[in-house]
């Protein structure tokens, strides 16, 4: 199973930023999808965030997602989707 995370995001968002030097500390395999000039990407985050353009919405391999989380949230969320699965393949 594919344990990669996708994070929809801009370049300029300071949030954004943060969660990608989370993510890198970790080193979690992560798709980055700047939302800036994709249509596409960016109707899938007004879908998940109530239409909201809310960056960063990072989606887990098992569909859930996380929008605009705390470093705690993220944190956790990757110990328990992709870390606790990594170790166990």
């Amino acid at each position: 199973m594919n344990h990669k995370i996708t994070v929809y995001g801009t370049t300029w968002c300071r949030d954004c930023a943060r969660a990608k030097r989370i993510l890198d500390a970790l080193s979690v395999d992560y798709d980055w999808i700047d939302i800036t000039h994709n249509v596409e990407a960016t109707q899938f985050v007004q879908k998940v965030a109530n239409g909201y353009k809310s960056v960063p919405t990072i989606v887990f391999p098992d569909g859930s997602c996380l929008i605009e989380p705390s470093d705690d949230e993220l944190i956790e969320c990757i110990q328990q989707k992709v870390l606790s699965k990594n170790s166990t393949n």
